[in-house]
Order: C-alpha cells, then sequence, then structure tokens
C-alpha cells in the first residue's frame, strides 16, 4: 500500500529516544505511522496536512522508544516457575529434564502465551523462543508456539532446537527427551520450510537450533549449521555460560567452547549465542573478527551463579550484543525491561565499574543490539523513516518516574514503566499497561492448569 493511501497515526508532544546511528534524541517530538511503517520522526509537532489520519495520541508525559527485542527464552518453562531455585546450571537442568520431558502440546500453548503476554505487556514488540525439548507423541510444539505469538500479535523467531546426545552418551538430558540426528535435522528443516518467512515485515522467522555442547553430537552441530546455510536462515545456540561447560568442552573435544564452535562451522555474522559468560580475549576477538552475536542474560546468570558476561568488552571489540530473557525456571519475572536495569547494573560490578554501561547503552541492548543479534537490524530496533512501526510509549510521568528528568535514565535505572501503548507492525498489543489481543486472565488460568497437571504426571512416574 502505498503511503499516502495507508491508514496514519500520529503520535507527538513525547520525549524520543531513536537508538538510531547517532542516539538522536528529541526532548517533544512526533512520530508518524502509515501503515505498518514509520514514515517521518522529528522535533516539534507533527507535519500539517496529513491525510488518512485514523488516531492522533497525545504523548506528553511519555517516552517512545523503539520495542524491545528479546534474543533468548524458552517458553515452555512458563509451567515451571519456582523449581530448583538453589541450583547451578548443571544441577538445575539435571533436576528439571525429568519433568520437561513430559511436556506436551497443550502445556507448551499455555507456557508460550503465559511467557509472550508477560514480555509483551512490558514492551517487547520482538520475541524469540529456544525450544529444543521434543518428547515422542507430545504433538506439534513448534506450531503451538508460533500459533501463541501469532495471536498475541508480536513479531517472533522460533529457534528450532534439538538434542540427539543423553545422558547414555555422556550428555545431560534423559534417554527419553532427545531426538535421533536424523529425526531432529528433517524436523527442523520441515519447520523450516513451513514457517520461516523471509520478508521485510516478516512476523515469523525460523533460525536453526541444536540446544549446547553437553546435549548435541558433534554431528549434529555440523550438519545442523550446513542445513541453515543451505536454507537460508540463521543459527543458535548456548555458548560459555559455565566454567563446568568450559571443562566438560576440553574434557569431550579436547578444546574450550569458541574453538569447538569454530571447528564446527559455528562461528559467522549468521550466528548468536546465548550467555558467553566465561569469554577470554581470544573467545571475544574470534566473535568481533566473524561477527557472531550474543544473547545476554543478566538475570538468569546471576540467578544459576553462572558469572558475568564481558559485555562491555565485547561492546568495545565490536561483537553485536542484545537481551535474553532466558526461560523462566531461571528468570521468574519473565521480563525484558527489568534486563536493561538489570544488565547495567551486573555489569558494574564487573571489571569496569561504573564505567560498565551507561543508561542508553543498556536500552541500545535491548533494542537496536537484539535487532543485530536476530539479523534484522535494517527493518527494527531503531525509529528511523522506513523501518517498521514497532515501537513503545514508556509513562514517566507518574509514582515512578516524575522526578527523574531524563527519560531514557527513568527507564532504565527506575522501577518497570508502565506501557501505555506499544505497535507492533503498526497495530496496538498494549493499551494502557494491558493486552489487547488476548485475555490475560484466561491465559493466566490456563497456564497454571496445565502446570498442575505437568505436575500431576511427574509425580506419577
Amino acid at each position: 500500500m502505498a503511503a499516502s493511501a495507508a491508514a496514519r497515526t500520529i503520535i507527538e508532544n513525547c520525549a524520543i529516544a531513536t537508538v538510531d546511528a547517532n542516539d538522536t534524541e528529541y526532548a517533544s517530538g512526533y512520530v508518524v505511522i502509515a501503515g505498518n511503517r514509520i514514515e517521518s520522526i522529528g522535533a516539534g509537532k507533527a507535519p500539517e496536512g496529513l491525510e488518512n489520519v485514523v488516531r492522533r495520541i497525545d504523548g506528553t508525559g511519555h517516552l517512545v522508544t523503539p520495542g524491545l527485542v528479546n534474543t533468548h527464552h524458552h517458553f515452555y518453562q512458563w509451567i515451571t516457575r519456582g523449581m530448583a531455585t538453589d541450583h547451578n546450571l548443571f544441577n538445575w537442568l539435571v533436576a528439571l529434564y525429568p519433568t520437561w520431558a513430559r511436556i506436551d502440546e497443550p502445556m507448551v500453548k499455555a507456557a508460550a502465551q503465559g511467557s509472550l503476554a508477560m514480555m509483551a505487556r512490558g514492551g517487547v514488540t520482538t520475541a524469540m523462543d529456544h525450544h529444543y525439548v521434543f518428547p515422542k507423541g507430545s504433538g506439534d510444539l513448534s506450531g503451538a508456539v508460533i500459533g501463541a505469538a501469532s495471536g498475541m500479535g508480536v513479531r517472533f523467531t522460533l529457534a528450532r532446537g534439538s538434542m540427539d546426545r543423553s545422558e547414555k552418551d555422556g550428555g545431560l538430558p534423559p534417554d527419553f527427551a532427545v531426538e535421533t540426528l536424523e529425526g531432529a535435522l528433517a524436523a527442523t528443516e520441515e519447520t523450516v520450510r513451513k514457517h520461516h518467512d523471509a520478508s521485510f515485515d516478516a512476523m515469523t522467522q525460523v533460525a536453526v537450533a541444536p540446544c549446547s555442547p553437553f546435549s548435541v553430537s558433534t554431528e549434529l552441530m555440523k550438519q545442523g549449521a550446513e542445513l541453515a546455510r543451505r536454507l537460508g536462515v540463521r543459527l543458535h545456540t548456548h555458548g560459555s555460560e559455565t566454567v563446568e561447560e568450559e571443562q566438560f568442552c576440553k574434557e569431550l573435544f579436547g578444546m574450550g567452547p569458541t574453538e569447538y564452535f569454530e571447528s564446527t562451522g559455528w562461528l559467522g555474522s549468521d550466528v548468536w549465542m546465548a550467555h558467553c559468560v566465561h569469554m577470554n580475549d581470544s573467545d571475544i576477538a574470534a566473535f568481533a573478527r566473524t561477527g557472531t552475536g550474543v544473547a545476554h542474560c543478566p538475570s538468569s546468570n546471576a540467578r544459576l551463579a553462572a558469572g558475568i558476561a564481558r559485555v562491555p568488552d565485547m561492546l568495545k571489540a565490536g561483537v553485536p550484543v542484545g537481551l535474553g530473557v532466558d526461560g523462566t525456571a531461571s528468570n521468574e519475572s519473565g521480563e525484558l525491561h527489568t534486563e536493561l536495569r538489570n544488565a547495567l547494573l551486573i555489569n558494574r560490578l564487573g571489571a569496569h565499574r561504573e564505567a560498565a554501561l551507561n543508561a542508553r547503552q543498556a536500552l541500545r541492548l535491548g533494542t537496536y543490539g537484539g535487532a543485530q543479534v536476530l539479523g534484522r537490524a535494517d527493518q527494527i530496533g531503531s525509529l528511523e523513516a522506513g523501518k517498521l512501526a514497532d515501537l513503545v510509549m514508556w509513562k514517566v510521568d507518574g509514582l515512578g518516574h516524575s522526578t527523574i528528568a531524563d527519560p531514557v535514565t527513568a527507564i532504565v535505572f527506575g522501577a518497570a514503566a508502565p506501557v501505555t501503548l506499544s505497535l507492533v507492525n503498526g497495530k496496538p498489543v498494549v493499551e494502557d499497561n494491558h493486552l489487547v489481543t488476548v485475555d490475560e486472565d484466561a491465559i493466566a488460568r490456563a497456564a497454571r492448569s496445565e502446570s498442575q497437571r505437568l505436575a500431576r504426571i511427574v509425580a506419577q512416574g
């Protein structure tokens, strides 16, 4: 549809942080949206005489930013929150894999809706799910997750995960919780061919995502990378999350995680990895040299006592870095806007102290950085004419923020700011801090019911 014929929405009288290449900001400005694109943006009032204006919004007391982009999550964990709360990663996985191995399609649908609702209500406009548990006979789990995202109205990337290294092979998952090499590759290819949309304004994309070095065979890593590149999609996995993982790689493969990833074809500008906590200088240099991205998950890293990722050093080296919620069994809040604050605070506990990150760097991680990591920086992640209309209006004149003069500082350092409006593809997903596309209470009831059903199944053995 031509811009002149498209329905227009105008937001004005608001502070704006564009997160463009120059970090352009307006103390009081406007955004004009035509259809699903940003048509214009600037200081002062919107241009006069625009045709077909269907909605005009007074943004007084608000900050408008790009929508938040989540780069790592495990939706199914929404129904197993609050368990194994005092475990490190490996012990946590061993404790929870037997439960996760009993999930089915209704459980995954309810969990996905809960995860998506919590994120969307907090300003996420592009979500991502790394789903890697596919018990035999459990139904169409990928379809359930994609359907939940479509029903919510958020932009979405499914990282179709897989595991084929079980306990009998020296891995962590139970034997009945993994796929075969051939089955995982075939199912992944089918998911890409059925659901991946490569268009500019795609609402659903698919990545190839074997789970981790300690749950996946070397052959699945290698063939997974070959499959992704043959199909023209991105690659995702967990990397360098804990010291135990590094020891595992050295014992099993005779090299550290980054060397192992490089040997299997898993470094490149089409790859992003979750966590990357334990990276030395040569690891960071390898990621920078190859353009490999990182999904930084500060709350989960703290919850599992994994450590503090070297985010300032990664950024200085030129590594693309975005933010991730991670699964809600290791980040029970399930929100990404709280990760802006946690990324800043936790990184200031590291070597760089108060110079580690500032408010605008944190906002960039959660928006443009995430878009880079998902390979969509030309479409989303900043507010610029021609980009997709994914944006958030944060209320910053209320009790939690009204005495913080700088609005970007307010939403990063302050309490989680209410979302007055969230648009995805130009369409409202949140209004006045409530989801408009789904029934939040119904989602909560369904998730509780499926969580209880899973618990009964596990108790019955």
